[in-house]
């Protein structure tokens, strides 16, 4: 496990070959990419819509997990400027919401919520820090505090909150914006005030398969309750801040296949061309993984492409 020196070595060793290593990362998504012969249960789709964030439907049901579509630029979060949700891109978007779930309350999985649920008239299900954020905009009792492990069922899906941790992306010594949100105005939500929160995985059974919504590369591993998952929807930036972070969740979780997720830079247009967050290493996510157990099937997806079960 590297140390903060380390850490700080490895980030500038990628901006020496930045380059070389986004072409890498191009290709094995490519490599990777979802197989019309690995195919997901009748009428189930799924579409990732970049970062950790997810659209779920089923026998006319969406669920929606972490939608972050508004994208701030990185100009915003450096300058600490408060950025509503984008009425534009939740239009262009987000086409209807019976419920969403969030993992944490960061800006890149929580900042759009409010106004998705206000657009929508849909609950959300996450932490008290997203009760506090949904308060804020005047939609509290839109917010399901949830209770860990306890069933919700949502039309066909059901779902459930195990107790997880975020990793700790401060060269590994802490967690970025750590703590409760507290703020008292929408006028105070800059990125920064976007608090972690309780930081959940989140478990969904549906039509006949379970998928585990991992946001953020750490764990509580006593607190798992679920084994043999089919689908493991992992989030991969931050992982090397981690003690051997996806051997464990492997061991824990048992999944039958890894979707990567949260690899993409969010501070780009949804609609601009995928690139690759600082550092994040997708074909070191790759090789990682195949260490661990070539039994495990890696697929990669395209943002904003449903993958429809048939």
């Amino acid at each position: 496990m590297l140390g903060p020196l380390g850490h700080i070595g490895s980030g500038l060793k990628y901006l020496a070959t930045a380059r070389r290593q986004h072409e890498s990362d191009r290709l094995t998504a490519r490599q990777l990419a979802w197989p019309e012969e690995h195919a997901l249960p009748r009428g189930l789709s799924l579409t990732w819509f970049g970062t950790a964030g997810f659209r779920l439907a089923y026998e006319g049901t969406v669920v929606w997990i972490d939608p972050y579509v508004t994208r701030l630029t990185l100009g915003a979060l450096v300058r600490r400027k408060a950025v509503p949700a984008s009425e534009h891109a939740i239009a262009r978007w987000i086409d209807r919401a019976d419920a969403v779930l969030v993992g944490h309350t960061h800006f890149d999985h929580a900042l759009d919520v409010p106004a998705i649920a206000r657009r929508t008239g849909c609950k959300v299900y996450g932490s008290t820090s997203l009760q506090r954020l949904m308060g804020l905009h005047g939609l509290a009792d839109h917010a399901v505090v949830v209770e860990p492990l306890r069933r919700y069922e949502l039309g066909p899906f059901r779902v459930h909150f195990v107790p997880s941790l975020h990793s700790k992306l401060q060269l590994g010594l802490g967690i970025p914006y750590a703590g409760e949100l507290t703020c008292d105005h929408v006028d105070e939500l800059t990125p920064q005030a976007f608090k972690c929160g309780q930081v959940w995985g989140i478990a969904i059974e549906v039509a006949g398969v379970t998928l585990y919504h991992q946001g953020s590369c750490d764990l509580i591993e006593d607190a798992i309750d679920v084994k043999g998952v089919d689908v493991l929807l992992a989030g991969i930036s931050g992982r090397r801040f981690t003690p051997r972070y996806f051997e464990r969740i492997i061991r824990a979780i048992e999944p039958r296949l890894i979707v990567p997720t949260h690899y993409d830079n969010f501070f780009r247009p949804l609609d601009a061309p995928t690139t690759f967050s600082f550092n994040v290493n997708l074909t070191g996510f790759a090789d990682e993984v195949r260490t661990t157990s070539r039994e495990i099937a890696m697929h990669t997806f395209e943002v904003g492409v449903p993958v429809v079960g048939t």
